[in-house]
């Protein structure tokens, strides 16, 4: 992708969430990516892993 063709693109927002389930129970965390201006345009995943985790 070029450079402008990026520039023109609306910026993501992100913001994460713990969810908590079974009255407080359980709980898990949720990462949400969405594009202000394309309602259609979004992620929610429930996959979020911490980068300790990972290595």
């Amino acid at each position: 992708m070029e450079q402008t063709e990026q520039a023109e693109r609306p910026p993501l927002t992100a913001e994460g969430y713990r969810i908590t389930v079974d009255d407080g129970r359980e709980s898990f965390y949720a990462l949400s990516l969405t594009e202000a201006d394309n309602d259609a345009a979004w992620l929610m995943s429930d996959t979020v892993r911490s980068l300790a985790e990972m290595r």
